[in-house]
């Protein structure tokens, strides 16, 4: 497991996000120039069901794209993507779309087990990348798709689309600017009391018709079909997803961001199956604090028996000396710090709101534009593989301090844990036979 990895390759999410910086500006801009039918890139989606129907409309928006292909392993989710899209090939295979003569690039909305497989196949390929967050569901598998993303030359783009909000861009500016002083903790959450009975339980019965479940599984264990697991409900099964890394990319990628730090030095987690009544295979109630070498703590937790706002406003809260952010999908609030024991209690800055013009859905779809501009520049985009590997990390070091119920000293540059060698084994896992995980 222990990867040499070079300082050039460590250091590349920070030039993504210096790049990202200087076009700040243009990140909700739709192409200019106008494009026949010729000229459009023309994509593959791989899974059709709730966030890829989403990614579809955002990438509807932009006249330069034409998708050509869709694939599914549910043949009613086919067929709704067809009657939607009308004239495209459908695929069960998802190796048959990436096959699909003239294809540019494959975007990629399949459950998170299937991620890497799928992302390392179209970089082979020659094809360029949107992948869904979070990128992986081990850490091996996340540095492979850097690799093979690297040594194609293939443009790959994560799905933590906050990367490519305005209003996100300016706050990073301000935070790396030191306006609101020295950031000492960042916290986010999700929230959904599901208590008392969750997802439900479910007998294990036959699939329902149209569905390929063995291809579904993939490369992990065979086992019965259950009806709350497919079609959205997997992510509450640890093998297949995590609720720490369906939402807590999107945060932890944030607050990295916001900050500037690479990668932490030291995970805990705590928490488990406290009260929910259900099938689930993952916490109801857990949270994360991450430690960085430039003294500060991320914390993420996961409420799932409580549903009450933790944060005074807003969904991320950034607690600086000077100032304190709360951040929404479509502004940010800074208030003054007024200083505490034995120090002046006059406010130390003065407040600031900055209110955005897009909401969730045009943040979507700005993400989609700049992956389709940097198709055709070459440029690495605003959310590029090695920074979405990097933030989907500390959400999989998270879910392994948990299972091994201890805190884990991380050395990000070798990419290995080191003051718990079980806790090492759980950075991948051996796939189901026939699969394998392309170099």
């Amino acid at each position: 497991m222990e990867r040499k990895l070079s300082r050039r390759t460590f250091t590349k999410a920070s030039v993504a996000t210096a790049l990202g910086a200087t076009v700040a500006t243009q990140v909700t801009k739709a192409s200019s120039k106008s494009q026949g039918a010729n000229d459009r890139i023309r994509l593959g989606v791989i899974g059709v069901g709730n966030r890829g129907g989403q990614l579809i409309a955002a990438f509807q928006e932009h006249s330069d794209m034409e998708i050509v292909a869709v694939c599914d392993v549910f043949q009613p989710f086919l067929d709704r993507a067809k009657k939607r899209l009308g004239d495209v090939a459908t695929y069960a295979d998802y190796r048959d779309l990436i096959a699909h003569k003239g294809l540019d690039a494959v975007i990629i909305a399949s459950p998170d087990h299937w991620h890497a497989l799928q992302c390392i196949d179209a970089c082979n390929a020659g094809k360029d990348v949107y992948v869904e967050k979070p990128l992986s569901v081990t850490v091996y598998e996340g540095r492979k798709m850097v690799e093979a993303a690297r040594r194609n030359k293939r443009i790959v783009q994560v799905g933590t689309h906050r990367r490519s909000s305005a209003l996100y861009h300016r706050l990073a500016k301000r935070v790396q600017g030191n306006e609101i002083g020295h950031v000492t903790v960042s916290r986010a959450y999700r929230l959904s009391n599901m208590a008392p009975n969750g997802i439900g339980r479910m007998p294990m019965t036959d699939p329902p018709a149209g569905l390929d479940w063995d291809m579904w599984l993939g490369p992990r264990p065979a086992r019965p079909y259950q009806g709350n697991v497919v079609p959205y409900k997997f992510r509450w099964w640890h093998l297949y997803s995590s609720q720490m890394g369906n939402w807590g990319v999107h945060y932890l990628d944030a607050m990295r961001w916001m900050t500037g730090d690479e990668a932490p030095t030291s995970i805990c987690a705590m928490g488990g199956r406290f009260v929910v009544d259900d099938d689930r295979t993952i916490p109801d109630t857990m949270e994360a604090t991450f430690e960085f070498a430039s003294g500060r703590l991320a914390i993420f937790g996961v409420y799932e028996a409580s549903g009450n706002p933790v944060l005074r406003q807003g969904e991320l809260e950034l607690r600086g000396t000077e100032g304190t952010v709360y951040i929404s999908d479509d502004r940010y609030n800074i208030l003054p710090e007024r200083g505490g024991q034995f120090q002046d209690h006059e406010p130390r800055m003065k407040a600031i709101e900055d209110k955005g013009t897009e909401g969730h859905n045009a943040v979507t779809a700005a993400h989609a534009r700049n992956f389709l501009d940097c198709v055709k520049s070459r440029e690495l985009p605003n959310a590029d593989i090695e920074i979405g590997h990097r933030s989907t990390t500390m959400s999989l070091l998270a879910n392994i301090s948990l299972a091994t119920k201890s805190r884990l000293e991380w050395d990000a540059e070798r990419e290995v844990i080191t003051n718990n060698d079980e806790a090492n084994k759980l950075l991948h896992y051996e796939y189901r036979e026939p699969w394998k995980l392309g170099s």
